[in-house]
Parts: structure tokens; sequence; C-alpha cells
């Protein structure tokens, strides 16, 4: 079969390309550049816990040599600090924080070129993927077996896939040969940034600073971030006022040394300003992610970034979900309503964050608003841009496809645990097949289903004492007559999970379901059911890439 063509070679298009790959599906990237990426310290993206394991669970290389782990959070309004948080443990004492208890994971700060540079160095190595550099599209055509792509260029010519993903950004080509509508908000927010090295009073911490004291250069609102990179490298985010003021660069000197001195109560110290830039947020939703055999992913489909929320890290989600269902069409035959649930999926989390950043705007950017209303509310605040900023709550927390086509209805036994059908699950330690302990990221991503038997105490016992005895042959035979190829992994303990509780988990680590015990006929039908049901003739493909797109 032919490959998958993807427009754009950014994160999410090289990412896409790469968990393709490990499912031995092979890929043709169409990079309009020279296969290079500018060196701009002043554009950095932020990425959790989860997303970092995808990125290098593909690439082989830790990305802590490339970005930095924040060691810590920290709010203020004026002086006062408003919560601080240490990743390490829980809310410094002293300061107002999260509940006891409470847990945060540190977020990576990673300039966008080292990411990108670590997916091309993982690609050079990966014999599926070929890029093809200074290929910009110009025209799609797609038929009942296929997608013809054709690109101008050096050297002009057409290509021939199996299905077509545009990654191809805001201003989406793909996106505009098949005439699909990107409505939403322009210019939500504005920011002036700026990449620096300084030594700041909180080594390691990201800072946001509402209200400032001191008086600004300039339009202004009093807001400023700041998140810290390695070697002493910080980046700076000032949120500007509605409008179109022109950031002029002594405008941005001055803001970086009034700043700079603030936080150090005096004197401007020393720094090396390395770039600089300005940041606009808009807010955008592509009415439709699937157009037959032509799919979209990333900002080609979605921009989101208001209130400290992060688009790219919802595009690498994009791309972890589209995967594993691409991989199972070009495998085993188109699927229509597998691939439909890609839209189904991540288009209403993404709906769901938008509307969340969109009720929370007027309420957080307005010079009255709630705060003249509700005591305390500057509190609340705080909390909804801590959510979006260190990834929780509606903001910024990972989506879950509770109400997805491939959610199978609770079975009788069903079992109750800390993870919702539908999210994301914890990442435990778990026993493999060749009786080593992984986490339970590491199995991910290779186009299986993982089935983990929650068993209390074979933690101590090498896995041989163990993979004959009690249930674990009838749950082996189980696993083994699933319509779909199933690894069977052992826990010794998951988040609310009772003793021989099975958790079915698919290829992108979302749970399934949980039961209660070794039910071979409700994990065969809950498995059926996240695969999208049996496959039917796609006949419907011919039909999409002629119909009237909206």
């Amino acid at each position: 079969m032919d490959p998958v063509i993807i427009v754009g070679a950014g994160p999410v298009g090289l990412t896409l390309a790469l968990a393709l790959a490990r499912q031995e599906v092979p890929s043709v990237v169409l990079d309009e550049g020279p296969g290079k990426d500018e060196l701009r310290l002043a554009r950095t993206v932020v990425l959790r816990e989860d997303m970092v394991a995808l990125v290098e669970r593909l690439t082989g290389l830790p990305l802590d040599d490339a970005g930095f782990h924040w060691a810590g959070w920290r709010s203020m309004r004026r002086r006062q600090v408003m919560r601080e948080i240490s990743f390490d443990g829980h809310a410094l004492p002293g300061a107002e924080g999260p509940a006891d208890g409470e847990e945060f994971s540190a977020p990576l700060h990673i300039a966008q070129h080292a990411l990108t540079g670590a997916l091309r160095e993982a690609i050079i190595h990966e014999r599926l993927i070929k890029v093809a550099v200074n290929s910009r599209l110009d025209s799609v055509e797609q038929d009942a077996s296929g997608v013809t792509a054709h690109t101008r260029g050096p050297d002009g010519t057409w290509w021939r896939g199996g299905y077509l993903v545009g990654c191809d950004g805001p201003r989406s080509t793909v996106r505009k040969l098949q005439d699909i509508r990107f409505p939403g908000r322009t210019a939500v927010e504005r920011h002036a940034v700026a990449a620096l090295r300084t030594e700041l009073p909180w080594p390691g911490e990201a800072l946001l600073h509402r209200m400032t004291p001191w008086r600004t250069s300039g339009p202004s609102t009093g807001e400023v971030s700041a998140r810290p990179l390695a070697e002493d490298v910080w980046r700076l985010d000032w949120l500007l006022p509605p409008g179109k003021d022109l950031v002029t660069p002594d405008l941005l000197v001055a803001r970086v040394r009034e700043t700079l001195g603030g936080w150090s109560g005096g004197a401007t110290p020393a720094y090396e300003l390395l770039d600089t830039g300005v940041h606009t947020v808009h807010h955008r939703l592509a009415r439709r992610w699937r157009a037959g055999r032509v799919l979209l992913a990333g900002d080609a489909a979605h921009l989101l970034g208001a209130l400290g929320t992060q688009g790219l890290d919802e595009g690498l989600r994009d791309a972890d979900n589209l995967a594993w269902k691409l991989a199972l069409c070009w495998h085993h035959g188109p699927h229509t309503a597998l691939l439909d649930s890609y839209q189904t999926e991540r288009r209403a989390v993404v709906a769901a964050r938008l509307r969340a950043a969109d009720q929370a705007l007027p309420l957080l950017r307005s010079g009255g608003g709630l705060r003249a209303y509700v005591p305390g509310s500057a509190r609340g605040h705080d909390a909804l841009l801590t959510d979006g900023h260190l990834g929780r709550g509606a903001l910024g927390a990972p989506g879950a496809y509770t109400a997805s086509p491939l959610m199978p209805p609770p079975a009788e036994s069903h079992a109750v645990v800390d993870t919702e059908p539908g999210a994301p699950v914890a990442d435990v330690r778990v026993t493999a097949e060749d009786g080593s302990f992984v986490p339970l990221r590491e199995r991910l991503g290779r186009g299986v289903l993982l089935v983990v038997l929650i068993a209390p105490g074979t933690g101590v016992w090498a896995r041989k004492h163990w993979v004959t005895a009690g249930i674990m042959p009838r749950l082996a035979a189980a696993v083994t007559a699933l319509p779909h190829p199933a690894e069977l992994l052992v826990a010794e303990s998951y988040p609310g999970a009772a003793a021989h509780t099975v958790l079915l988990v698919r290829p992108d680590g979302h749970l399934v379901t949980a039961l209660g015990g070794v039910r071979p006929a409700d994990l065969y039908e809950a498995a059926e059911v996240a695969l999208g049901g049996p496959a039917k003739a796609d006949a419907e493909n011919a039909t999409e890439a002629t119909a009237g797109r909206s």
C-alpha cells in the first residue's frame, strides 16, 4: 500500500511520522523549507509529562538535555505571593497553594527548534520515513483507493499516498484545498517576548506576576511571566493590552530593564538579550478534521494558547490519537468508524478547552468583572491561570474521550478505578511479558492493546513463578483471543483499583474499561468497540472525496 503523506515538518508532522513508523507504516513528509529550523530562543513550548514521554519514546533521546524541567511555580499579585509550588512535593510552607496531598508534575520547557531537532535526528535513522524538502503543496486529489498530491519547488512532482494528513500550520494549504472553514477569534491575546540570560531571585522556578507594582514603559496590562530554560536562560512574556501598538526594540529593552529591576528590588542585574518577538494568540477550530482520506492535525485543525494553555501539547495529542488508527487502516483496510472517531474525540477535547478559555477571559482580563463582586476572587483567578500554565483543570488537563464512540457501555463486571473510561491511564510500574519491570507508558504507541492485571504482591516474585498460577492462564487465553494483538501486563497496584481488576488500555494510553476479574466475553466486547467495531467496506471514502465540504 502507498505511504501516508504528511504535509508539514513541524513537531506535529514529525511526531506523526515517527509514531506511524513504530507501527510499520511508511510515510512521506513534505517540508516546504530546507529541512533546517531557525534557532529562536524566544519561541519555546511547554510539554506535560505524558507528552515528554511520547517524544522520548519515539526519538530514544532524553529531552532533559535539550529542555528544562521547572523546579517550581510561583504566582504573585502586586507584591504578594499568591501561590508557591515545588514540583518535588507540594505547596511550600507559608504560601497559599493546593490542598494537602495534591501533587503537581514538573512541565518541560524547551525551545521549539530543539524539540524539532530531536525529532529530525530520529527520522534520519528511520527507514520508513522519507522527508522531501523544498516541497510546497499546491494540489490534492483523492479517490476510493488513495490520495494524489502535487508539490512545486526545484523538482515539482506528484506523490501518491493511502492517506494525507495536513500538519501544515495555521495557514494550512491542506485545509484550504479541502475548503474546510476555520472560524474563531483573532488576536485573543498579544505578548511581547524576550529570551535573555540572567539570574533571577527564584532559580529554576516559573513565575507569573500580575498587577506588577512598578511603572511600565509603554502600553501594558501589568502582567508578566518568566519561564526558565537551561543555562540561566529565561523567556519573559509581557501581556499587551488589546490593539496593535507597535513593540519597538527600545520599548522592549526598557521593559526588560524595569522588570528585572523590579524583581531584584533595585538596580537592573546584568543580562544578555538573546532573542525577541511578539506572540499573538488566536482561537480557531476547524469545522471538520477529516474529508475522506484527508485529515488535519495540530495548528491546521485548531489554534489556542490564551491563559497559559499550550497549543503544541494538544497537537502532539492529535498525532498520538491519529497514528494508531491510521496504522490499523493501513494494515487492515479502511475503517470509517475508526477514522471518524479521531475527529469526534480530538475536536471535542479542544472545543471544550477553547470554551473554558473563552469563558474565563472576560473575568480575568476585565478591569472589574468578578473581582468587584466576589470576595477572594483574585485567588480564583490565580487558580485558573495556574491550571492553564501547569496543565490542570478545564484549561490545561489532558482531555478524556468519555463521549467517544470507541468507549463501550459499562458491563455488569465494570469496576471503578480513579481513572474514568476515556481518560489517560496513570503511569504505574508493570511487569512486561519478558519479565522486566517498566513504566506503563513505555509499552504504548506500538499499535497493540494493553491488558493490565492488578495483582498485589507479584512485584516481589519473578514472573515465571506466577505466570501459570491463579487466574493468569485464563486471562492469558482471553487476551490471545481478542480481535487485535494485545500485550498482557501485571501491576502490583493502580490508583483506586481492587485486586484482580483488569484494565483494557488503548495504544495511545487512554483507558477503555476496567473489569472486576477475568471476564473474557466483556473484555472481547470492549476491545471490539475500542477498535471501532467490525470493519466494513469503506465505500463512502469515494463519495466523501467529492461530496460538499464545509
